[in-house]
């Protein structure tokens, strides 16, 4: 809790990344941290070596107040960051050793504080209602009293490019001010987040050229450049840079910490995080995303699970050959895979690779191939997608060779039935007979669900249970509908996906047809098929 500098980074104090996701990020509408989350975020944050967390605002917000009397008492352990606390200069006409609100930045404890300030005339004369030497003096008396304190303080110029353009003047009297009084980082924000990377750039260099002061830089992404703009930033000569864990905050939100740490690390070699940390990036981004309850953005730079995904056959031609052809770094290197998506744009190579990724062998079977991607274009053309279903697609390929994967199907079906029963309390109840055979077993069982889905995969596992030993490991993680485009009406035909665990991993399987409970038994099937034939292959290789 004491240190103000980061500690095992390469670049060390040199260079400061800076993560405002408990402060800034938590202004995103729908995330709401509990103190608990706060203190897992900033382990997180931590471990992945960013060099500062910004904790929040003690002082003017219950939660971050305890958030900080909680790191002090211990409960938050940095190995690598140091601990910012977030707040204001002092009040008008006041003295910062008197001002309440700075008196809680320093009971924080924290030993980095980042204190906002004014820098554009018109927030100067119409929101704090004062001149620009009053707020000068607001900024310089508050940063002189936290240093004689002990502490490192950086100072966030809010509204910097805007409050430039209109009143340089005003901007550099600013700077000097938070200067003057011993700040160590002026971050140059832009809190409208209304620049473009290379205007932006150019007043970077600029202040920076007459000042020699250290510049940080703070972006909002309201025109989709809050990243751009922070790289710009650093190449025209910001050392300190603020960013939220996937880009979260207010609005269209901030510069996302993943996209700028891997455009540092991979574009411009620099060594911002502790070495080996980089392969960490993909892991951290999924985390942070599941304690703020938002599901991961598939397509986020870097992280997402579909950005190192191809699907056009010529992309997969290329892949064949050599993976950075179409890969603009190595994906493992930021911890993420490239996957081959197969869909009705699929060719040869592309089926080859991910047959390849699924286990399945189809270099030396031309004609295997050949029935393979005929097979799946035409099941695409009738609706199926197995982008998201590669179990599906992986029985499909074994079916198409002839593999022995599939020589054993845990049940063959006889057949289903599903009746509805509305009762006269108004409740309303499924319940699903099936007739399955087992080996040399004819089974039969019924079972009652909320919906008829539910009491078919009731019925099947309890026709199944007693046979096979690992079902009750087997749960539905997830169950997603969709009527497909061109088939309206109540006869459309309805995609299922069915994504299933077994507590160690997931899998996901596909049904289509015009029945929504025909399709959902397919995809039912596919996935306790997939299973089965999972382990017993385990079994044949020990």
């Amino acid at each position: 809790m004491t240190r103000q500098e980061p500690a095992d980074t390469p670049l060390g104090d040199d260079f400061h990344l800076y993560d405002t996701t408990l402060r800034d990020g938590a202004q995103r509408e729908g995330i709401t941290y509990s103190v608990a989350d706060k203190l897992a975020v900033a382990r997180l944050l931590d471990e992945l070596g960013v060099g500062f967390i910004e904790g929040g605002w003690p002082g003017a917000l219950p939660k971050d107040t305890e958030f900080f009397a909680k790191a002090a008492a211990g409960e938050l352990q940095l190995k690598h960051a140091a601990l910012v606390a977030f707040g204001s200069t002092r009040k008008a006409g006041a003295k910062a050793n008197e001002d309440k609100q700075v008196r809680a930045l320093l009971d924080s404890q924290a030993p980095v504080i980042t204190l906002v300030a004014k820098s554009d005339l018109r927030h100067i004369e119409r929101a704090l209602r004062v001149d620009v030497d009053e707020a000068c003096e607001m900024v310089r008396d508050t940063v002189s009293f936290l240093v004689a304190e002990g502490r490192r303080v950086f100072v966030d110029l809010e509204h910097f490019f805007d409050g430039y353009e209109f009143s340089p003047e005003t901007s550099y009297r600013v700077l000097d001010a938070a200067a003057s009084g011993g700040a160590d980082v002026m971050v140059l924000c832009d809190t409208n987040g209304g620049q473009l990377p290379l205007g932006l750039a150019e007043t970077v260099r600029t202040i920076k050229d007459k000042t020699g002061f250290r510049l940080g830089i703070h972006c909002q992404d309201d025109t989709s450049c809050a990243v751009a703009n922070s790289i710009a930033a650093v190449q025209a000569g910001a050392t300190h840079v603020q960013c939220t864990a996937n880009g979260y905050g207010e609005r269209a939100g901030n510069a996302d910490l993943f996209a700028v740490t891997g455009n540092l690390v991979a574009k411009l070699g620099m060594e911002v995080l502790p070495t080996g940390r980089a392969a960490e990036l993909t892991r951290v981004s999924h985390a942070l995303a599941e304690i703020a309850n938002l599901a991961p953005d598939t397509h986020q730079a870097y992280v997402g699970s579909s950005a190192f995904a191809h699907k056009a056959g010529l992309h997969a031609s290329a892949i064949k050959v050599d993976p950075l052809l179409y890969n603009h770094i190595d994906p493992a290197s930021v911890g993420n895979d490239m996957r081959v998506l197969v869909t009705e744009m699929a060719g040869r190579a592309s089926l080859e690779l991910k047959g390849r990724e699924l286990g399945v062998d189809l270099a030396g079977q031309p004609e295997a191939l050949t029935r393979s991607v005929r097979k799946v274009k035409l099941l695409e053309s009738e609706g199926w997608s197995f982008e998201a279903a590669d179990a599906s697609l992986e029985l499909l390929l074994h079916r198409e060779i002839g593999s022995d994967f599939l020589d054993e199907p845990p049940f063959t079906l006889e057949s289903y039935r599903v009746v509805m029963d509305h009762r006269a309390d108004g409740e309303v109840v499924s319940e699903a007979t099936v007739r399955v055979h087992v080996g040399d077993q004819r089974v039969i069982a019924t079972a009652e669900g909320t919906g008829p889905v539910h009491a078919l995969d009731a019925a099947l596992r309890e026709a199944l249970t007693p046979h096979l030993p690992w079902l009750d490991t087997v749960e539905l993680a997830d169950y997603k509908v969709r009527i497909l485009p061109g088939h309206p009406g109540t006869d459309a035909v309805t995609r299922v996906l069915v994504e299933t665990t077994d507590g160690h991993k997931e899998w996901t399987t596909v049904g289509v047809h015009g029945n929504i409970v025909e399709a959902s038994w397919l995809a039912l099937c596919d996935a306790l098929v997939h299973k089965a034939a999972t382990v017993r292959e385990s079994l044949v290789s020990k």
